[in-house]
């Protein structure tokens, strides 16, 4: 019997998107370790890697990067399958959705600040209703709602600011979200 080989080899593509999901795992477990004033209220700084990714390679590979951090994030931090890793990913598919969307507004009045602020309300909106259905059958959930968007505001908007920060300091480039040719990206 011949044994058979399949070589895999990696594209700049692959290596780029395992560089920066590298990066937003790593800012994932630090994060970790900060002590939290309310289970859930976290200020995400993994997002920052995804909105740069979004920003100077498009949504498919922000959703690569994003994806790859709550698994293997979930996994490094012995979460994986837990609850939490449930709240992580809906609230990761539900931010990603919105970005998604987001993308398509006037980048005149929509850039990295803003689309960070509405990908951690629609992260901690998904992470609510999830709670809600399947952990707390309860609606008192819903009284953490002030508390979970200021911290979606303060969070989204620190976020925000950073990665249009360092976007500026790359050269900006951002792309129309088929992942070809470069525009400026203005913060919002």
């Amino acid at each position: 019997m011949t044994h058979s080989t399949i070589e895999l080899l990696p594209s700049p593509k692959d290596r780029r998107i395992a560089r920066h999901a590298a990066a937003a795992i790593v800012l994932t477990v630090a994060e970790a370790a900060i002590p939290l004033p309310l289970p859930g209220v976290k200020p995400g700084l993994a997002n920052i890697v995804t909105l740069i990714v979004l920003a100077r390679w498009g949504w498919r590979e922000a959703v690569w990067v994003a994806l790859l951090r709550v698994f293997a994030g979930s996994l490094l931090l012995g979460q994986f399958l837990a609850p939490g890793f449930f709240l992580s990913l809906s609230g990761a598919l539900a931010s990603l959705v919105v970005l998604g969307l987001a993308m398509h507004l006037p980048r005149r009045w929509f850039g990295p600040v803003s689309h960070s602020i509405l990908a951690a309300f629609a992260h901690i909106g998904a992470q609510l209703v999830v709670a809600r259905l399947w952990l707390v059958p309860h609606d008192g959930v819903f009284y953490l709602v002030p508390v979970f968007a200021l911290a979606a505001v303060v969070f989204g908007l620190v976020n925000g600011l950073v990665a249009a920060r360092l976007l500026e300091e790359l050269g900006g480039g951002g792309t129309s979200g088929d992942g070809k040719g470069k525009e400026a990206v203005r913060p919002s």
